[in-house]
Parts: structure tokens; C-alpha cells; sequence
């Protein structure tokens, strides 16, 4: 640190992405994107890095970062190599949101994780330590040092857009032993885990990636429900904790975001639960901080006690914003200096400084093996849950030689069911319209899947925050008056079967990443269900509860 500028000690406070496939590309889309955000000399990830001294690079599907494990290898390496040719050398952190369920950037041939809800359903954290050990170690080999997970929240709110079945459940308890049990074993794989989203965002209805997210918990609600699994993730060594854009009155009556707020990032968390890791702020480009200018953003972020500003929607004003707030006495150097050495020490922690490389045969060797492949399944395999079978509809017996028409929300998801059906050995087509997938169906669709269903013996629905979809309601609703025998799977959060009445088969799957739907279809045709619910789901008009926490049955109830 004595060795470094201003500029490069406030580059490491950054982390964005960039646009391109290597790290010295020269691809004109990828340029044109590059200069667009980050002026007419940033070309590729090189030039960023070296003209802003980037402390780090998020990468995402659509920046091109992750095309194949081998691409994305190959880009840490001229990114880090970038990053190091300069005095003094300082590694980069690479980082991703490589959650598992459904925020998965990294696919096959890579081992993917079921979501935390599929793990929670298991009711052993080993589970989640073991998912994270094996995304842990496919990262690492890719270059990856940073992942963005595990979401540490407590899904107490049933339409919650923000986490549902990212959330490992909704006991603090509960979800304090998983958050453990993934932090231990990200990193014990060599990657830093970063729990989030701080203090918590189990009891909002609004995605703050969307819009201003506002809870009205007292303080003494987020301390016992929402902080516990927060205090687990710190007491286990988690290197990294995101804090949100979500505005909590009773920690901070002034309304400012969590992230941007002294009261929550420096007094609750850093004062009140003794953390001194890194800590990241949530994507400064979020709708929940759209009516605030972006330097005002960078400046509010480190006056609040934040490390690291993560994608800020303006880079260069907000990186030119901290040094001016320095320069003229409204930042201390000091305050700086304390942010730039848990960075470094973090790096050093993941022995970034040492060898930040990694390999071809590192890749070959780790991505997606079959022992790897065969953890994730065994996971999901275990995590199905059987809602209800009053009709005895599930298991359906490959020698029946029925029928099974899948549809609903998916096109991958019903096509890959349907497939997956077929090669069991039963008679299975998929039946997808577009209009299912996250709209309304129109009348029209739904009337050609009731048609379908009436020649056919079973028929499957997938559904996906049914919810919120009254089309989605609309669709199994008329499933439902078509004769055939109707199974609903979910494949967000299991709360979808109380906005579907008439239902007697029912089953969560918590996600639709390929081990679920494949666990799925095991238990469709006769593996017996083990899962249990992770959450209580109450019934659509608030008169109680539908289906307890622990529940789940077998195929002829418990």
C-alpha cells in the first residue's frame, strides 16, 4: 500500500464488467460496448484495468465471459496477467453469481447446483456444504476467486421477488446452519464466499434490482430473523458480505438504502456484529438507486463503510467522484487505506499474490467431472418434494404405457421433462407456447394445452411464481376441467399450490437447473420423495396455514 497512488488505491474499490471473450480482444462489438461505457480509449478488459487500476471484474453470459470453462480460463488469465504488469503487481479478484437454481451463470458442462431452497429441503447442511465445495473448485479452476454467494437471506415473505427459492428457508436457525455449512465449503474449495443480502431481504415483496425494496420489520424482528444467519456466515470466516439496497426505517430512519447507510454498513455491521471482511455493496446499477446520481451513489457507498462499489452505472465519474472527495478533505486517505487493505488481504487470503493463474489441465481436470456431476444430483435427488398424491396419480409407472403431456412455464424446462420421460420409457410430448413463459397465456394458448391434455393420460404442469401469474392460474385451472389427470410441479417456490385450488397432485422442485428436473422426473416415475418443505406456505387468502415447515409425503402419504 505504501507503494501505491491515490488512483490505484480507489481503482481497488471497483469491481465491473467488461465486455469480451478475451482479455485483449479487439472484436468491434465487443469495443463499441467497451466505449460506451468506459470511454474511447477502453478497448477490452486490459485497457480497463489499466486505466482505472481496477481492483475487480464480474463476469456474466452476456459480456461474453462465459462461453466454455476453457474461454473463461484463458480470459482470468490475460485479466490477471493484465492486472500484474504493473508496479506494484496487484492480482485481480474475478468474481461471478454462480448461486445454483436460478441464478446459475456458469451451465454445462459444468456441475450445477440446485438452489438453496432444493438444498434446504434436504434438511442437512452437509448438503450445502458439499454444493458449495464443488462450485467452489470448478470457479477456482476457471479463475474465478470470488462467488457471490451463498443468498443468506430468511424467506419469511411468501412473495418475496427478491430471493424465494434462493433462500434457504425461512427459520433463522435453519438458515443459519446452511449458511455456515456453504461458506465452509466455498471456502475450503480456495474461493472467498459472499453472503448476502444485508441485513436481509426475506420480508420484502420488491426486487431491488427493479425498484425501491422498503422493509417495516422493527429492529427487533431483523435482529432475531433476518442478522442470525449473518452472525453464522461471520463466526464461520466469510470473507466477503454484499449489503443491499434494501431501506429499513427502524435501522436507519433517514430511508437511506442498507448499502448506502453509515448507521447499517459501519454501525450495525461492522460495530454491532464485529465484521471486518471484505464488504461489497449490491450492483450500484440497481432501479432501487435510480433517482440518486451515480457519483452521489460512489461517495454515499464509502462514507457508509462499504469496500468494494460494484458496478457502478458510470465508472468513470464515480472512480474520478472518490478521488476528488479525497483530494479535497471530504474522504480521508485514511478511510480509504482501510477499505484498500482488507481488498489486498482478502487477495493474499486466496493467495491471489502467490499464483493467480490457473490452467488448461486445471479445467480438464475439475469441470464438471463425473464425481462432481454425481454430487448435484444426489443433492436434487434428495430435495423433491411430494405436496400431495390424494389421487394416487405419481408414481407413474414407466410399464404403464400412458401418455404424459408436459406443459406449462419453460420452454427448456417442458421440453427437457417431456425428454427425459420419453427416455424412462414412457409416451411424453411437450406442449410450450411462449406466452406461458413469465406472461399471461392467452386464452387461445391455453385452450390448444387443454385440447392437447384430453389425449393424453397424465399431463404435467410446470409452474414458475404461479403466484404472481394468474395466467399461469388460468392455465392449470382449465388443465383441471379437461378429464385428464393433472400433476402440478414447481419449479420457483413451493407457495404456487395454494393459488391453485383443485389441485391433488402436487410436487416442489424448487428449481429448474437440469439435476432438479431430472430428480424431478426420478420421482415422477417411482424414486420415492424425501424432501421436505423449508418453508411454511399459508394459504392464498391469509386464513392459515396450508403446508407446515418439515412437511412432505410419500407416495401414499406419510
Amino acid at each position: 500500500m505504501s507503494r501505491m497512488t491515490l488512483a490505484e488505491k480507489v481503482g481497488q474499490m471497483f469491481v465491473s464488467n467488461v465486455y469480451g471473450d478475451t482479455a485483449t480482444t479487439e472484436a468491434p462489438s465487443y469495443v463499441a460496448a467497451n466505449h460506451a461505457l468506459y470511454g474511447d480509449d477502453v478497448d477490452n478488459g486490459a485497457d480497463l484495468i489499466a486505466k482505472y487500476h481496477l481492483g475487480g471484474v464480474i463476469y456474466f453470459a452476456w459480456t461474453d465471459s462465459l462461453k466454455s470453462p476453457q474461454q473463461t480460463a484463458a480470459l482470468s488469465n490475460g485479466l490477471q496477467s493484465a492486472a500484474t504488469s504493473g508496479s506494484p503487481a496487484i492480482p485481480l479478484q474475478i468474481s461471478t453469481d454462480q448461486e445454483g437454481g436460478i441464478v446459475t451463470r456458469i451451465g454445462s458442462p459444468g456441475a450445477v447446483s440446485p438452489g438453496n431452497m432444493a438444498i434446504g429441503a434436504t434438511f442437512d447442511p452437509d448438503n450445502a456444504r458439499a454444493a458449495a465445495s464443488v462450485t467452489g473448485a470448478e470457479l477456482r479452476a476457471q479463475g474465478i476467486s470470488v462467488d457471490d454467494a451463498p443468498v443468506v437471506d430468511v424467506n419469511t415473505n411468501p412473495q418475496n421477488a427478491a430471493d424465494g427459492p434462493r433462500s434457504f428457508g425461512d427459520d433463522p436457525a435453519t438458515v443459519s446452519r446452511f449458511a455456515a455449512a456453504a461458506v465452509d465449503g466455498y471456502q475450503h474449495a480456495g474461493v472467498a464466499a459472499q453472503a448476502k443480502h444485508f441485513p436481509g431481504l426475506g420480508d420484502t415483496t420488491v426486487n431491488t434490482d427493479n425498484g425501491v425494496a422498503i422493509t417495516n420489520e422493527t429492529r427487533a424482528q431483523i435482529m432475531a430473523t433476518d442478522i442470525p444467519p449473518f452472525r453464522a456466515a461471520i463466526k464461520a470466516g466469510v470473507k466477503s458480505i454484499m449489503a443491499a439496497h434494501i431501506v429499513a426505517p427502524t435501522l436507519d430512519p433517514s430511508g437511506m438504502p442498507a448499502s448506502l447507510s453509515e448507521p447499517i454498513v459501519t454501525g450495525l455491521l461492522r460495530n454491532t456484529l464485529g465484521y471486518d471482511g471484505v464488504v461489497v455493496t449490491d450492483s450500484l446499477g440497481a432501479g432501487a438507486l435510480a433517482d440518486i446520481p451515480p457519483e452521489e451513489v460512489a461517495l454515499d457507498a464509502v462514507n457508509a463503510g462499504d469496500d468494494e462499489l460494484l458496478m457502478p452505472p458510470k465508472l468513470p465519474s464515480a472512480v474520478q467522484a472518490v478521488i476528488g472527495a479525497v483530494r479535497d478533505g471530504t474522504i480521508s486517505t485514511a478511510r480509504i487505506d482501510r477499505s484498500v487493505h482488507r481488498i489486498l488481504r482478502m487477495k493474499f487470503q486466496l493467495g491471489l499474490f502467490d499464483n493467480p493463474y490457473t490452467t488448461s489441465a486445471a479445467v480438464d481436470s475439475t469441470v464438471g467431472t463425473p464425481a462432481h456431476l454425481k454430487t448435484m444430483a444426489g443433492i436434487a435427488r434428495r430435495s423433491v418434494t411430494l405436496l400431495d398424491n390424494a389421487d394416487r396419480v405419481v408414481p407413474i409407472a414407466p410399464a404403464s404405457g400412458k401418455h404424459v403431456l408436459v406443459t406449462g412455464w419453460g420452454a427448456t424446462s417442458t421440453q427437457t421433462v417431456a425428454a427425459d420421460l420419453t427416455a424412462k420409457g414412457l409416451t411424453a410430448q411437450a406442449y410450450y407456447n411462449s406466452a406461458y413463459l413469465g406472461a399471461n397465456p392467452s386464452q387461445a394458448a391455453i385452450d390448444a394445452a387443454v385440447a392437447a391434455a384430453k389425449q393424453n393420460d397424465v399431463v404435467v404442469v410446470t409452474t414458475d411464481n404461479a403466484w404472481g401469474d394468474v395466467g399461469q392460474q388460468r392455465l392449470v385451472a382449465a388443465l383441471l376441467g379437461s378429464g385428464t389427470p393433472v400433476v402440478v410441479a414447481a419449479l420457483g417456490g413451493p407457495y404456487d399450490v395454494a393459488y391453485l385450488p383443485g389441485v391433488s397432485t402436487s410436487l416442489a422442485a424448487y428449481d429448474y437447473q437440469p439435476p432438479s428436473l431430472t430428480a424431478l422426473v426420478d420421482t415422477l416415475v417411482g424414486v420415492g420423495p424425501t424432501g421436505r418443505l423449508p418453508v411454511t406456505v399459508p394459504r392464498a387468502d391469509g386464513s392459515g396455514t396450508l403446508f407446515p415447515r418439515g412437511f412432505g409425503i410419500g407416495y401414499r402419504g406419510r
